[in-house]
């Protein structure tokens, strides 16, 4: 019997390559929704929106993610990745439903010196960051069976508002442009993770919440990043590394946030594309756009 799969957040850059990923996985039914069918902002509408409905797995990519907003409009922050992801936790260990979160490497502060395990010390320096934890450890007490965190960074797509859309809009405004070399981590194709989740979903069988990290393959900074991008579209536009103090922003992002991805690849047998790789592909999708 087909297993019935709920996103949240469909519009967004997870829930877009989810939905383009669906025909792929016919033994999967899916509802999508976005903001207009699910109010994640008021736990009654969460709860109305459940009466009469069931489904096997959700997946909540919803969340609040402008970081620098955040820092002005906490009690929303908190809203929708803490005090929505409980009331889905609630929900979900109610109904026997298995639930799939996705959190970020904002919950660490970027102090190490080698890739985040999941369980790390956590020590969020934003309101965003501190939102996402709190949502983390709101699931974990409730507790709900076969679910997940799914801890992921740098996240792109060619669907939505991102990093790489911005380089390329910017590199073919401006002669030259400055980016940030101190901030280190790893990209993420958002077509890649939800590739992961829906390969995943078969062999979730867990008795407790269970973090996993997932990024691409490798290492970058966000000057690299750019520099790449420029290559394989041809851009010339020079990039000069600027350090973070040189780019203030209201909420503090990590200076280092490598995810250590070993425990998603062996407990679910994942192979995860070299970042590199994965930008080409996603270029490829975007080039009529431009």
């Amino acid at each position: 019997m087909p297993k019935s799969i709920l996103v949240t957040g469909s519009n967004g850059q997870l829930g877009s390559e989810l939905q383009s990923l669906a025909d792929e996985h016919t033994a999967l039914e899916f509802t999508f929704v976005e903001r207009s069918d699910l109010d994640l902002g008021s736990a009654a509408s969460i709860e109305t929106f459940f009466e009469g409905k069931a489904f096997d797995v959700i997946i909540n990519c919803a969340a609040y993610t402008a970081v620098d907003k955040a820092e002005s409009d906490e009690e929303m922050a908190y809203t929708i990745n803490h005090k929505a992801v409980e009331t889905l936790a609630h929900i979900a260990k109610k109904r026997d439903t298995a639930l799939i979160h996705i959190s970020t490497d904002y919950v660490f502060d970027g102090s190490n010196f080698k890739p985040y395990v999941e369980n790390d010390p956590t020590n969020p320096q934003s309101v965003y960051g501190a939102s996402k934890l709190a949502g983390e450890e709101a699931m974990q007490t409730i507790n709900p069976k076969n679910s997940l965190i799914i801890r992921t960074s740098w996240v792109y797509s060619s669907f939505g508002n991102n990093f790489v859309k911005t380089m390329l809009r910017l590199g073919t405004e401006r002669d030259e442009l400055g980016v940030i070399f101190d901030q280190v981590g790893t990209p993420t194709y958002a077509k890649d993770l939800a590739s992961a989740i829906l390969n995943i979903i078969p062999k979730l069988e867990n008795a407790d919440v269970k973090i996993m990290h997932y990024s691409n393959e490798g290492i970058c900074s966000w000057y690299d990043f750019a520099i790449a991008i420029f290559e394989m579209q041809s851009i010339t536009c020079k990039v000069n590394p600027i350090e973070t103090k040189a780019y203030p922003t209201p909420a503090t992002r990590p200076h280092y946030s490598l995810l250590n991805k070993t425990k998603i690849k062996t407990d679910y047998a994942l192979s995860i594309p070299y970042w590199r790789d994965s930008l080409r592909q996603a270029l490829q999708l975007m080039e009529p756009t431009i």
